[in-house]
């Protein structure tokens, strides 16, 4: 019994867990679950305290920006023209070897180039094209009276809705034609620029156009009746009925032609397929017989 209980002695000795720390043996397992939650609880309340810290030390709006009139930051021309213009234009307009000088050029032309989504460009070195705005109106208008004041270029036009269409065609066809074509369609000028089509071109920036002068196009010094001439007549073209049939593009002869030759020659070419094989069909067959 006596050797017995001894070994029994030893079993629950060898059994018995203990926990091992830097000062050696810390006691037995109820203690150190309750060291090891106190430990937890102490650094929840160090990261508690962390995010207060984080929380009451982030910056309160600065009184620019809370006296903005439209209560927004990004309304803030000067911001607004900072973010997106002055890496290519200059900080106050006066040009870089990536973009050309603002100085000078008027509200009609950057209300021109950010109404048609020319400007700004995705990266410099790109064509500008027509595409959506990247700013709202609010935003237009605001950065044009901000470049707008950067010396005497000419303002936004007046239009007009009483333009005499005989006289826009007149000027049409002597200023206008040879690049967007008769038709109003565009057409490619070389050197990799296009003039762009006149469909989607709103009255306000057929009169801009004419001022700011976009890509190779030039400035006209057009007076506000021949202008408004001018887009009367660009109204028309909108208008303009195609009793010929489709106009496929109003490209001219070149596209109807090509389309005609095409089509027609597609069409002639299946026709006499068609009727060589049924006149094959019941004749006798030439070649001698056990010959192919």
């Amino acid at each position: 019994m006596t050797i017995g209980g001894i070994r029994r002695k030893r079993q629950l000795t060898r059994i018995r867990p203990t926990v091992i720390g830097r000062g050696g043996v810390f006691g037995q397992p109820r203690a150190a679950r309750a060291r090891s939650l106190a430990g937890w609880a102490a650094a929840a309340e160090v990261g508690g305290a962390l995010l207060f810290v984080a929380a009451t030390a982030t910056p309160l709006p600065t009184a620019g920006a809370a006296a903005e009139p439209s209560g927004q930051v990004r309304d803030n021309p000067a911001t607004l023209y900072l973010q997106n213009c002055a890496s290519c234009h200059g900080p106050s307009g006066e040009g870089t070897a990536l973009g050309p000088s603002l100085i000078g050029v008027g509200k009609a032309s950057v209300d021109f180039y950010l109404r048609t989504g020319r400007m700004p460009l995705g990266e410099p070195g790109q064509q500008p094209r027509r595409q959506k705005p990247r700013f709202d109106d609010a935003q237009i208008r605001a950065l044009v009276d901000y470049v707008g004041r950067w010396g005497n270029g000419p303002d936004i036009p007046e239009v007009g809705t009483n333009g005499d269409v005989r006289r826009g065609w007149e000027l049409y066809t002597a200023n206008c034609a040879a690049c967007h074509a008769a038709t109003g369609a565009g057409n490619a000028v070389g050197g990799g620029f296009v003039a762009v089509g006149l469909g989607h071109a709103r009255d306000l920036e057929v009169a801009e156009a004419t001022i700011a002068g976009p890509g190779v196009m030039p400035k006209f010094s057009f007076s506000q009746d021949d202008r408004d001439a001018i887009i009367a007549y660009v109204r028309y073209l909108r208008t303009l009925p195609a009793p010929g049939g489709a106009p496929i593009g109003g490209f001219g002869p070149v596209a109807e032609g090509f389309v005609a030759v095409a089509v027609g020659l597609t069409g002639v070419l299946l026709l006499v397929r068609f009727v060589g094989r049924r006149s094959r069909e019941g004749e006798p067959d030439l070649l001698p017989e056990g010959r192919e």
